[in-house]
């Protein structure tokens, strides 16, 4: 862990070419993350999993994936089972909120058992964005519901339900992405609102989640708190919001750098992700040319990069909570009429 590199990095395809495993060894990434270019077969990925692992010489080194549901879905058909989006959830049963709660944790249970099966032990889930009606549709179907508390109730029990099933929740975009008017892939959104509408509705899931392993930061500028800088990149958002008033003293990640919404070369929006209080940052497309730019501007993880880390990996849970696979899944389709079967 103290020799680890403050990064995670992806690969470009469904095994690891010399080049990345040699450039690999050679930075030693803190985790890795897969995407669909790195999916094909369970056996696969897990043979992909190992050698991730291998390069850097820790077993249990993070591999990350976007395991969400709905439209962001690493893993699908034939191999593996379909789950809803979040706001699925949130839909569920209007009138018994216990009944949603219990079927979101028992998606994220199922997921958890794929994930574990194929060496991934993180899942870039909840979402805890809460959307406003006239915000982008990036968010869209991913939150669980319109209100903060729906947020954080559901939010709360997909994280519980991953926790039990031995993969690392990340709670995302923090501090919030919901009231965005652009796609941060695309752009930089920049939201006008005043502290006050923003800390009672956007952050607050953030706040009652505060005590989860590991954050994302949202690429968005918040004119109330930094009129320059997105929270990845402004001490303001880190320092005041994220650590600050919502409490989160996990590991904070930068959302991925290669996204529009950053200015600058990578190695200038490595360095100054970390240098405003990310203790890690995240590069997820696999490009050789890239990440080597992106290394430039990165060190090894802080002093307490490596306490959070050495924190969140004790976190992960060894044994599993006992699941019965096909009576959960039967369950969980169930309570969506079959909708997501097969």
């Amino acid at each position: 862990m103290s020799t680890s590199s403050a990064a995670i990095l992806g690969c470009a395809g469904t095994v690891l070419s010399a080049e990345e495993a040699a450039f690999f060894r050679d930075v030693r990434p803190w985790g890795f993350i897969l995407f669909k270019r790195n999916i094909d077969t369970p056996d696969q990925v897990r043979k992909l999993t190992s050698a991730l692992r291998e390069t850097i010489g820790r077993p249990d080194a993070p591999i990350l994936i976007d395991q969400e549901g709905g439209r962001v879905a690493r893993l699908g058909a034939p191999h593996w089972g379909k789950y809803p989006p979040g706001r699925a959830y949130g839909e569920l049963v209007a009138n018994d909120p216990l009944v949603a709660r219990e079927i979101t944790r028992l998606g994220a249970r199922l997921i958890a058992h794929d994930l574990t099966s194929l060496g991934i032990n993180v899942d870039c889930v909840p979402v805890l964005d809460v959307p406003d009606p006239k915000g982008h549709e990036i968010i869209g179907d991913r939150a669980y519901g319109d209100t903060p508390e729906q947020v954080a109730t559901l939010g709360r029990a997909a994280a519980e339900g991953l926790l039990a099933g031995g993969v690392l929740p990340i709670i995302k975009h923090i501090p919030g992405h919901g009231r965005a008017m652009s796609d941060s892939h695309l752009e930089l959104p920049v939201v006008k609102a005043k502290l006050a509408e923003l800390d009672a509705r956007d952050f607050a899931p953030f706040r009652v989640l505060s005590d989860m392993p590991m954050a994302m930061t949202a690429h968005v500028v918040y004119t109330a708190i930094d009129r320059r800088r997105p929270a990845t990149t402004s001490k303001k958002a880190i320092k005041q919001v994220i650590r600050g008033s919502l409490g989160f003293d996990g590991l904070l990640m930068s959302d991925d750098l290669s996204m529009k919404a950053l200015s600058g070369d990578f190695k200038q929006r490595a360095k100054d992700s970390l240098s405003a209080g990310c203790d890690v940052v995240l590069h997820c497309n696999g490009d050789m040319a890239e990440m080597k730019a992106v290394m430039t501007g990165v060190g090894k993880l802080s002093k307490e990069g490596r306490r959070r880390a050495q924190a969140v990996m004790g976190r992960l849970v060894r044994v599993p909570e006992p699941l019965d696979v096909a009576e959960a899944r039967a369950r969980f389709d169930a309570a969506f009429d079959g909708r997501y079967a097969g």
